[in-house]
């Protein structure tokens, strides 16, 4: 199985980011790639293949940095690695905290399909700051956010509605996420309402709150094992996620050749 894994993992990343990223030169030819003879770096590969993702999603245009982006991608190849998400999970959140909250920092991607499908609000918690978030922390009672990877899990009907249960995947920055109800919910003060009345949207107890107008359908993209990662500034921040090794390692680790149509 994790044969059959790494061979279609590898696939995905050397097709996205070697044949649509190469020209017709008039005729159709075939190319070799091979470890020891290959013209990239493996790590050249893994940026080509995110930077195809976040051109062909236009992710640019809808806001998100490349540099959180190409963490969020790291992340998630990492927790595939390590099976806290299925491999067939194709759906990236990123909750951009650097951002004001009167932007629309929140992206859902697939990223199989590589299509943005939702761009939109979301809260950060009243101990984080006003229109900024600044701190945060993983305290109970803090009511400020946690930066960093987690992993979707069921839906359940709470004192917010339909809201989705989040676990987090970095210990000391948002392991205490089940502990303290860190969940994704509906919240009337998240939107273009709140904006007009008092300038930035409004606040949480540290859930990534967003409008009522789109939860369900935020909700629906992402409940069951997908990645969520939150970026903020927080120098002391560190994921294991975060190792560039995996994804590089799982690049270099084919033993064989693959042979692609130079277009």
């Amino acid at each position: 199985m994790r044969k059959h894994f790494l061979w279609v993992t590898m696939a995905i990343f050397f097709l996205s980011a070697t044949i649509l990223s190469w020209r017709s030169d008039g005729a159709n030819r075939s190319v070799s790639v091979k470890r020891k003879n290959a013209a990239f770096t493996t790590k050249e590969l893994f940026g080509q293949y995110v930077n195809n993702l976040y051109e062909a999603a236009r992710l640019q245009e809808a806001g998100l940095a490349f540099n959180v982006f190409e963490k969020a991608v790291t992340g998630y190849t990492n927790l595939k690695l390590s099976h806290q998400v299925p491999q067939n999970s194709d759906v990236l959140t990123v909750v951009d905290f650097t951002k004001s909250s009167r932007e629309k920092r929140m992206w859902i991607i697939n990223l199989f399909s590589k299509q943005l499908v939702l761009n939109t609000w979301v809260a950060h918690g009243s101990g984080s700051g006003e229109e900024m978030a600044s701190r945060f922390s993983d305290t109970n009672d803090s009511h400020q956010s946690s930066v960093g990877f987690y992993v979707t899990d069921k839906v359940y009907i709470g004192k917010h509605g339909r809201s989705l249960y989040l676990d987090g995947m970095d210990p000391g920055f948002n392991g205490s996420a089940r502990m303290r109800s860190i969940v994704v919910h509906g919240a009337n003060y998240v939107g273009q309402a709140a904006i007009n009345e008092q300038g930035y949207i409004g606040r949480s107890f540290g859930c990534p709150a967003v409008s009522p107008k789109v939860v369900n359908k935020v909700i629906n993209t992402i409940a069951g094992k997908t990645v969520f990662f939150i970026n903020g500034n927080d120098e002391s921040y560190y994921s294991k996620y975060l190792d560039e090794a995996g994804p590089l390692n799982l690049m270099a680790s084919a033993d064989t050749s693959f042979t692609f149509a130079k277009f």
